[in-house]
């Protein structure tokens, strides 16, 4: 082969892998494959309207919301999946403790780099469903509120929350979904809830019990010992709590 068409080859395949590396990127929710205590996470959404993924620092658990988040916003969901399920466009919020934590893990979750625009769309959320972004304003690189294509034709919202700006911050909407990520005072669950209540919708929480026992872990732990939950056997520090009806 003549040198400049061994050239153009390399060129071509060098091209084709770049590109499907960016593809990938920008789709990071198709590899999504939870471990079991993910999946019967995700499971229990079919029949509890509230969750509680509870367990040790680093092992998975915003990923294991963000996942279930992109899910609901884009109605992607894999052959896998055995929990409830939207098809139709939702409407959702998602949070944590302040408006820099909220767009460090949740917002750079769902969504990518919060310092680097060029990697927004590399997120759980895939690139290809993104829609209009709104910025915050008083926080760097925070977003507000963002829509998604939804698989059904529609376009999904998600806005972005935080716990420091009150239970008031909480109210007014109806929700299809809320996820807290971080536990919350039970004051602004008890919103987040509310703001289901219409719609039946779904509230789950992923987090690290750093505050020993709260009034929201005593909530979950209560609702075990009465028989609502199907994983009694599991340690406690590493297991998804059905919460509700």
């Amino acid at each position: 082969m003549p040198a400049s068409q061994n050239s153009s080859a390399k060129s071509e395949l060098h091209n084709a892998l770049t590109e499907c590396a960016r593809r990938q990127r920008r789709n990071r929710l198709a590899d999504y494959r939870p471990y079991p205590k993910q999946k019967d996470f995700h499971a229990a959404g079919a029949e509890h309207r509230e969750r509680l993924l509870m367990a040790a620092n680093q092992v998975g658990k915003t990923f294991c919301g963000g996942a279930e988040a992109a899910m609901h916003l884009t109605g992607r969901y894999p052959d896998w999946w055995r929990g409830r399920r939207f098809e139709k466009p939702v409407r959702a919020w998602a949070g944590s403790v302040t408006g820099e934590v909220t767009r460090d893990t949740v917002q750079r979750m769902l969504v990518g780099d919060p310092r680097n625009r060029a990697a927004w769309g590399e997120g759980l959320i895939p690139g290809d469903t993104l829609g209009r972004i709104s910025m915050r304003s008083g926080i760097k690189d925070a977003i507000d509120g963002v829509l998604v294509r939804h698989e059904s034709g529609g376009v999904s919202s998600l806005g972005f929350k935080t716990y420091e700006a009150g239970r008031e911050k909480w109210q007014g909407e109806t929700l299809d979904f809320v996820w807290f990520d971080e536990e919350c005072p039970m004051d602004i669950y008890m919103e987040g809830l509310t703001r289901t209540n219409a719609s039946e919708g779904i509230v789950y929480m992923t987090f690290t019990p750093i505050f020993g026992m709260s009034d929201v872990v005593h909530t979950f732990l209560e609702s075990e010992k009465e028989g609502q939950s199907s994983n009694a056997r599991e340690r406690p520090e590493d297991r998804p709590f059905p919460n509700g009806k």
